[in-house]
């Protein structure tokens, strides 16, 4: 693959298209961290922190069994067999929650369920399943025979040491992770009951093009009168799951005057992002540039070398950040995924904000005929040996929509290359929504009849 310091394709006015790396770096310069607030820990979720985190307690907080069973010396245990078993006096039991109101002395043993606190005298666990005789329903003074002493060999191994997982005062998370389901049940096990976060970037979407359609005009459609404006159900999606609170706009005419009344409107309120969509083309009718400028803006990309989605343009307007994205829909997600998704990520403080990058072998020829980054959307299938194959999901042209709704990546291939041969492996950047296929899941899946 080309660096990001390949040669930019020249524009009118000498302008150049730039590598989708420079364009990412100068979307990114202009994205800055929102504002930190302090959220309760269940609506945080999706959000990055805002500072370290460190453990005020230990956990595990005490020896506890890792199985229900029963808690033994080792000593006692060694060398047991169903065909030899070792008995030993059971002397109480210990449920999850309780305390430890015992000590094990040779030849005795405590019932224990998982996460119960280890009696004192006992260093391991035997499961209930390599014991025989005790009976759940009676309690002390009962004899229960232990027919395997393979949890004992290791004295631990059915044991959850104090503090195995966390100790008091040690890093628990850092500045900029986004706050997943499982580092939110690791901050709510340490009594984490607020967070410090950056709050959700507030995004506004203005969506622009005279023959753009609300979704209920479908008769207008059918009748050659516009179409749909699937593009902003699709970005505005896509831009929540990312983590931003959006605001939609109608759709803005291809008229300049309107256009700018509108935009300034717009960014009089909180926002912290403007995405447009269309209005960025050749067309006599693309006027959302000089919009831009004629609001006191300044345009840092005029036209990125990537296809679909080279009219990308990003800059600010009115001391915002702004993306405007091709009104292709096709054009408009991947540049989204490219541009609008790391940008809202850098907003919201997070640590990581571009998409990640697998190699993939590509599952048949494909093409890049011009001098351009291709971002050809796939589906990934997981063979026998374990390789993910790619597959085109169709015709790649910027406004079949459905080839996107069937991906789950997007193959970088640089052009020119008239063939690139089934068997080459190249980098794919995962979308979020990503279902990897193998044939081994597909044949567990039961087939279902009406």
């Amino acid at each position: 693959m080309s660096s990001g310091g390949a040669t930019a394709e020249r524009l009118p006015g000498d302008r150049p298209a730039l590598t989708i790396e420079t364009a990412q770096a100068a979307v990114l310069r202009r994205a800055r961290p929102v504002p930190v607030e302090t959220w309760r820990l269940d609506a945080a979720a999706g959000c990055a922190l805002a500072h370290d985190v460190f453990a005020t307690v230990t956990l595990p907080p005490w020896n506890n069994a890792a199985m229900d069973g029963f808690a033994v010396r080792t000593h006692d245990v060694l060398g047991a067999t169903a065909d030899s078993p070792r008995p030993l006096r059971v002397i109480g039991s210990i449920a999850a929650g309780g305390t430890n109101a015992f000590t094990v002395s040779a030849g005795t043993a405590v019932r224990i369920m998982t996460g119960a606190p280890l009696p004192d005298g006992a260093d391991a666990v035997i499961r209930v399943e390599d014991t025989r005789g005790a009976d759940a329903e009676r309690g002390a003074g009962e004899e229960v025979l232990i027919v395997h002493d393979r949890d004992a060999r290791t004295a631990t191994r059915n044991v959850r040491p104090r503090g195995e997982d966390i100790t008091d005062g040690s890093l628990v998370a850092r500045a900029g992770d986004t706050l997943t389901p499982a580092l939110l049940g690791v901050l709510a096990s340490i009594g984490c009951a607020t967070v410090d976060v950056h709050r959700r970037p507030r995004v506004v979407i203005a969506p622009s093009g005279d023959e753009l359609l609300p979704v209920e005009a479908i008769d207008e459609v059918r009748a050659g009168r516009g179409i749909i404006g699937s593009s902003t159900f699709a970005l505005e999606a896509l831009l929540r799951a990312t983590g931003a609170d959006v605001r939609v706009l109608p759709a803005l005419p291809d008229d300049p005057e309107r256009l700018r009344d509108a935009i300034g409107r717009a960014l009089e309120d909180d926002c912290d992002l403007l995405v447009t969509t269309g209005g960025v083309s050749m067309g006599v009718h693309d006027h959302l540039r000089d919009v831009i400028v004629a609001l006191g803006g300044h345009i840092d990309v005029h036209r990125v070398r990537v296809r679909p989605g080279g009219p990308t343009s990003a800059g600010h307007v009115l001391g915002t950040p702004w993306i405007g994205l091709p009104g292709n829909p096709v054009s408009t997600l991947v540049m989204a995924e490219l541009l609008a998704r790391p940008a809202i990520r850098a907003l919201g403080g997070h640590a990581r904000v571009l998409p990640a990058r697998v190699p993939v072998r590509l599952a048949h020829d494909v093409a890049a005929s011009a001098p351009l980054r291709f971002f050809l959307r796939a589906s990934l299938h997981i063979t026998a040996d374990g390789t993910l194959d790619a597959a085109l999901t169709g015709r790649q042209g910027s406004n079949l929509l459905t080839s996107m709704a069937y991906a789950d990546a997007l193959l970088e291939i640089d052009g020119p290359r008239e063939q690139v041969v089934a068997g080459t492996v190249v980098p794919a950047l995962l979308l979020d929504h990503a279902l990897l296929r193998s044939a081994a899941a597909d044949a567990a899946v039961p087939e279902t009849r009406e």
